[in-house]
């Protein structure tokens, strides 16, 4: 599979990319070597996902939009106030609650990743708030950085196993976006001149159907079908070496569900917070021993173990652009001895001795992974 074109996306490059915010209100991975995925959140919407590594950022953003079809247009993670919380104490997956600030909408999310492959899913509700359903036009907006930079990645429109996708690739890495439920439209175009968000702010309906934007700052953007769903289904975005593993990650993590996919990544989440220090201190409120623990243990990366990142972020990100490689998802000595005493105050001897292994092997004062 690769990407042909009836109608290319005019615009190229488009213009200059910059990264998002660094002020993560989520981070999340599963606890299994199977899942080579690790995903950030802010604003109520996923920010840099990274794949397959955990300091190669492969995606800038990706949110809702709503529309009427008429004149209203509304960006989730600018117009609407959001509220999140882990579905369970030291379990980082997330239930995210967005209400519009004019009261027209609510839209509910379920934000993990699958722990038996590399994808990572949101199961949505959209509700309406002021009229029904129907009135509404939802769409997708992805934003990928394949690269681990927003230049040079190339999107396209294609179908696998007779499912419609969007579809991206750059620099050996491949993107396929599905949903549960059907696409009304999709497009592919370059951002800032053919991209979905120009497309919806001048028209409030996807009408340019591009297939294909190649070779440079791209986004890709579909139509949920919300008459099909009811307004409730499951975004799917996975990632490859191929497009077709990418697609075929998706489907089979679609066919799964996502209930299943929750049980197993909870599963392995409790069964690491067990070997834990009970150190917790309810009071009501967010348990901040079992956030901080997760989050420390989704730092970590899968393919080398003991490596454990700053941040998974971009310090300013909004005003950095492909110049800025690295952020702080780098290994940061003077960071990791503070990590490993963490754990070690956690009772995590085993991770904390896996991080002094690690760094007998690396003896420069920065690294990568």
């Amino acid at each position: 599979m690769g990407p042909r074109s009836r109608n290319p996306a005019p615009g190229h490059p488009g213009i200059p990319a910059r990264w998002t915010s660094s002020a993560k209100s989520g981070v999340g991975t599963a606890p299994a070597v199977a899942s080579r995925v690790w995903f950030t959140l802010s604003h109520g919407i996923l920010n840099e996902i990274y794949y397959p590594r955990v300091d190669y950022a492969c995606t800038r953003d990706f949110g809702l939009i709503v529309t009427d079809g008429r004149g209203y247009f509304s960006e989730e993670k600018r117009d609407a106030a959001s509220m999140i919380r882990p579905v369970d104490d030291g379990v980082p997956a997330f239930m995210l609650r967005n209400v519009s600030r004019d009261g027209r909408y609510v839209i509910e999310k379920l934000v993990l990743a699958d722990p038996r492959r590399d994808v990572v899913l949101q199961h949505v509700r959209f509700k309406a708030q002021s009229g029904a359903v129907s009135d509404y036009r939802l769409y997708a907006l992805l934003a990928p950085h394949l690269v681990n930079r927003g230049a040079h990645n190339t999107a396209w429109l294609a179908d696998h196993k007779g499912r419609e996708m969007l579809f991206a690739s750059g620099s050996g890495n491949a993107l396929a976006l599905g949903c549960s439920a059907p696409w009304r439209a999709r497009s592919v175009g370059f951002v800032g001149a053919s991209d979905g968000w120009q497309d919806l702010t001048r028209h409030y309906a996807l009408t340019w159907a591009y297939d294909l934007a190649e070779d440079g700052n791209v986004a890709l953007t579909g139509e949920i079908d919300l008459a099909a769903c009811g307004g409730e289904f499951v975004l799917a975005l996975g990632f490859g070496r191929r497009s077709q593993e990418a697609a075929h990650r998706v489907i089979a993590s679609l066919n799964d569900g996502v209930d299943a996919a929750l049980a197993d990544y909870t599963a392995g989440w409790r069964t690491w917070q067990d070997g834990l220090l009970p150190l917790d201190r309810p009071d009501g409120n967010a348990n901040t021993y079992r956030i901080s623990t997760a989050v420390i243990r989704t730092h970590e990366a899968s393919s080398f173990p003991g490596g454990i990142i700053a941040s998974l972020s971009i310090p300013w990100g909004f005003n950095k652009g492909d110049e800025d490689l690295g952020g702080y998802h780098l290994v940061w000595p003077r960071d990791l001895v503070e990590t490993a005493g963490a754990l070690v105050a956690a009772g995590d001897f085993e991770d904390a001795r896996r991080v002094l292994h690690w760094l007998e092997t690396c003896p420069c004062r920065k690294l990568t992974l």
